[in-house]
């Protein structure tokens, strides 16, 4: 068994923004195609411009709130574990 005892913040940091941009970007098509048929079922294309911006500012604030919040939860695992102990794993080595 091996224990992390250790998280590099800003690696944690970056590697948490992409998850989040990914999720932007998800949340982000869904609520253009919810905007787009608002927007046409209504007549009210604001609703359809909102919603295709959408596409652009969801990943943008997405990632910027997961980068946060990665650091935050890196540095807390970081005082945790030293106090309590890391989390253990299991590595076995691929055979080629």
């Amino acid at each position: 068994m091996m224990e992390i005892k250790n998280i590099e913040i800003m690696s944690w940091a970056k590697i948490h923004a992409l998850f989040g941009i990914i999720f932007g970007l998800v949340y982000g098509i869904l609520f253009a195609i919810l905007g787009s048929a608002i927007g046409a079922a209504y007549n009210m294309p604001g609703a359809t411009t909102l919603g295709l911006l959408s596409i652009i500012v969801f990943p943008i604030i997405f990632g910027i709130m997961a980068f946060i919040c990665g650091a935050i939860m890196a540095f807390l695992y970081n005082i945790f574990a030293s106090k309590i102990g890391g989390i253990e794993v299991e590595l076995a080595e691929k055979k080629a």
